[in-house]
């Protein structure tokens, strides 16, 4: 994200937005073609981070309501430690859904996941590697227990000339219907390529494309994107 405003107390404002030609979540095909804004506030390692998805179907979609998701996420780094924890409440009931603030267990759209990510202390390995669980809300069972749906995801960035790169793994450890899983599972592994139009001498436009397959599914998807920040 870009910094689009920083006071004089060290906090960082952020807004941006992406226009992708599909929204695929950890491996899984959600919709097309979305725009997906950036809202964050940040001070001295921790922030507040307001995302959302909308597709391009209006307010009904030809078969179903049209797809709408809003995450806030809460999150610390630990210094320099290379340590964040974060809790998000993940939202994706869909356009015309309402009933936003039903937070009573067996009735809510709302999935509350915890997470838990470190990235190497080496310059030239920056690995990184998340843990996250849904730990209540509308992750439930048949018999209306939590599944604790978990996925863990790795990420390796690197540059090749004027490319920004990232391969991404992700997997689930243990049986999970969130992710069509009866155990552990492979499900997302994906190559993303940024760089940048140059417009004027003052701006440039980044765009990205991703390659994403999900073993699990026998899916595959490519998808392409810009985004717009200050």
């Amino acid at each position: 994200m870009i910094k689009a405003q920083d006071d004089e107390s060290g906090a960082t404002f952020n807004v941006q937005g992406d226009l992708v030609s599909s929204y695929i979540w950890r491996g899984m095909y959600q919709t097309g073609a979305s725009f997906q804004p950036t809202f964050s506030f940040g001070i001295a390692g921790f922030s507040l981070t307001a995302w959302g998805s909308t597709d391009f179907d209006g307010y009904q979609a030809s078969e179903g309501l049209a797809n709408k998701e809003i995450d806030l996420t809460a999150a610390y780094t630990f210094g320099n430690s290379g340590l964040t924890l974060s809790v998000a409440d993940l939202w994706w009931g869909g356009q015309g859904a309402n009933k936003y603030f039903n937070f009573k267990s067996h009735e809510t759209a709302h999935h509350f996941e915890a997470g838990l990510a470190y990235t190497l202390p080496v310059e030239k390995f920056p690995l990184s590697v998340a843990w996250y669980t849904m730990f209540a809300g509308q992750d439930k069972d048949a018999e209306g227990g939590q599944n604790y749906s978990s996925y863990v995801e790795l990420n390796y960035p690197f540059s090749v000339k004027r490319v920004d790169l990232n391969v991404t793994c992700g997997l689930v450890p243990y049986k999970a219907p969130q992710y069509y899983t009866n155990g552990f599972a492979v499900t997302n592994v994906a190559l993303k390529g940024t760089t940048a139009i140059k417009v004027t001498d003052s701006f440039s436009l980044p765009i990205f494309a991703q390659a994403i397959w999900n073993p699990r599914l026998e899916d595959a998807h490519l998808v392409f994107g810009f985004t717009l920040k200050p």
